[in-house]
């Protein structure tokens, strides 16, 4: 949940530092007050988009923080953990973003630099906002169909869909390109056909290729090896008056002549150092002459896989380390025309993409109509609770091609009063009406998500009276489940909240500031009264709001 959010130089915010509880929490204040200034920033904290006129006038950048307490999200902690991100207090979370005057913008999580595309990712798993106008999104086909899906838990089912029908759609257009150039593709497979086997046929590896120039190299010139080597045995050991002779009888005198003078036995210890290591060149080199042989039927082996490999890289124009990734190219190729498969295996294995894929599409399309029957009763029930008596919605789907989003699309449908055909939302439902339905769907799709904090930015437009009463302790029961924060404009909607926030507008030195005060128990007295009173707030206003925040504590 949301603990705490910091806002600094941003739009008409000086500094602002709030601490935030569970449970239900109203924003509220006169009208231009800044009272969705809080719900834009903290949108900026978790990835927005955002432009220069953010900042404040006069200020060179705006800096937003926003800290969550994971101890109750499993899913955002291993995503933290997952992308190395975590703090040493795994339950604790900062987010953070600040925004220059010139409107470029750095984004940190824990204070680690993170791309915009990371933030929105992890806040996903964290907040759930729900705009005022979000109720003209609901108009369309693609939204009502999301929502559906979300209320059914079709994630996986959707993926998995999505999945087969790329799969499907990619050989299917493997299939069509083939039959409109068949005689070409023909004639590339058999070329590449060719070329592969050619390739593959020397069997080349770097790794080869390198051993194989050593070898030649060593081969080619064995004699002249084979001599020097020689030549150095000789001359250390095996010729008269050789240099390990003259060594040790050097060293044989010195060590006389040590026992008369000890100052000269670090010599004598160097002189047989040397003695140790010349005899173990010799041995070396005695070595090497035993495994150096001239081999002139190798020499000519090697010298033939050397000319094939350089006659391959000549045709093809490349160096021959390039071979390797020639044949992969070649093979990539070969795969992308249908794998050297003949028309009919490609229209088999398209047969069988498509069935595999209509498998899964249709236990979708169960799921969503199992789902739809419950999301119409539960959003039916709520319309008669927000004063829509006799309102009835269902769901109605429309086959249509087969797509990455299944086999159907579907419309919601409302009679917004009892006798009332049912008709298309976009169609039947009056403003107000839309707005409560809205709210309805809103409602029920919160109660199904897995994140933490709620947010209901002026969601009540549009309603008032006994249903503002209603919207109100549908959101303090959904604070029993989830964070909730709203920024309202209704009294009855502001009771029911079990924190405060009042926003107000001011001026200082003639520049516009907000600031945002939670409420005490006394003062959100004055507050709910002046949402009821108007301009002039009297002594039985304020009776009735007590009377208000009374009565939603009880209820």
């Amino acid at each position: 949940m949301l603990r705490s959010l910091v806002i600094r130089d941003f739009v008409i915010v000086d500094t602002l530092e709030l601490d935030f509880e569970s449970g239900f929490t109203a924003l509220t204040g006169e009208t231009g007050a800044g009272k969705s200034i809080m719900i834009d920033a903290l949108s900026l904290a978790l990835g927005g988009r955002a432009d220069a006129n953010v900042v404040r006038v006069g200020k060179s950048r705006a800096e937003i923080a926003a800290e969550f307490d994971l101890s109750q999200i499993k899913e955002a902690r291993n995503w933290l953990g997952d992308n190395e991100l975590a703090d040493d207090d795994k339950n604790m979370l900062l987010f953070r973003r600040v925004l220059d005057a010139g409107g470029r913008s750095k984004a940190f999580i824990n204070g680690i630099s993170v791309t915009l595309t990371q933030m929105r990712d992890l806040a996903e798993r964290l907040v759930d906002v729900h705009g005022q106008h979000e109720h003209q999104t609901l108009l369309k086909r693609d939204a009502q169909l999301s929502l559906l899906d979300g209320f059914a838990d079709n994630d996986v089912l959707l993926a998995d869909v999505k999945a087969k029908y790329g799969a499907w759609s990619q050989l299917a257009a493997t299939r069509a390109a083939r039959e409109a150039n068949e005689i070409a593709i023909t004639r590339e497979f058999e070329e590449l056909s060719y070329q592969i086997g050619e390739l593959e046929a020397i069997k080349f590896s770097i790794a080869r290729w390198e051993e194989t120039l050593n070898e030649q190299r060593r081969l080619a010139n064995a004699a002249g090896l084979i001599e020097s080597a020689q030549s150095a045995i000789d001359s250390l050991d095996d010729n008269e008056g050789a240099v390990l002779s003259q060594v040790d009888a050097v060293g044989s005198r010195l060590s006389r002549d040590a026992e008369t003078d000890p100052a000269l036995k670090d010599s004598v210890a160097l002189v047989d150092s040397a003695s140790v290591e010349l005899r173990e060149a010799v041995s070396n080199l005695r070595h090497y002459l035993r495994t150096l042989d001239i081999d002139p039927a190798r020499l000519a082996e090697i010298d033939r896989e050397m000319v094939d490999v350089q006659e391959i890289a000549r045709k093809y124009r490349i160096e021959p380390k390039r071979i390797p990734d020639l044949l992969q190219q070649k093979r990539d190729r070969m795969s992308a025309l249908g794998g050297g498969q003949s028309l009919d295996e490609l229209i088999a294995a398209e047969q069988a993409a498509s069935a595999t894929f209509m498998e899964v599409a249709k236990k979708l399309t169960k799921s969503r109509q199992l789902a739809a029957k419950k999301f119409a009763a539960s959003v039916t029930k709520s319309l008669q609770e927000l004063a829509m008596p006799g309102g009835k919605f269902a769901v109605e789907f429309t086959p249509r091609e087969p797509s990455s989003s299944g086999l159907e699309s579907c419309e919601f449908q409302v009679a917004a009063h009892e006798g009332q055909t049912l008709g298309p939302l976009a169609k039947i439902a009056s403003g107000g009406e839309l707005s409560r339905i809205s709210l309805a769907i809103q409602m029920l799709a919160s109660a199904k998500a897995s994140v933490a904090t709620m947010i209901f930015d002026e969601v009540d437009a549009g309603i008032g009276g006994r249903v503002a009463e209603v919207v109100g302790r549908l959101l303090r029961a959904l604070g029993s489940k989830h964070q909730v924060l709203a920024v309202t404009h209704l009294p009855q909607v502001a009771a029911c909240a079990e924190h405060q926030f009042q926003v107000a507008k001011t001026a200082i030195d003639g520049v516009a500031t907000t600031s945002i005060t939670q409420l005490t128990d006394k003062t959100r007295v004055e507050e709910i009264a002046r949402m009821l009173g108007g301009i002039k707030i009297t002594e039985a206003t304020r009776k009735h709001a007590a009377e208000m925040l009374r009565n939603a504590a009880v209820n």
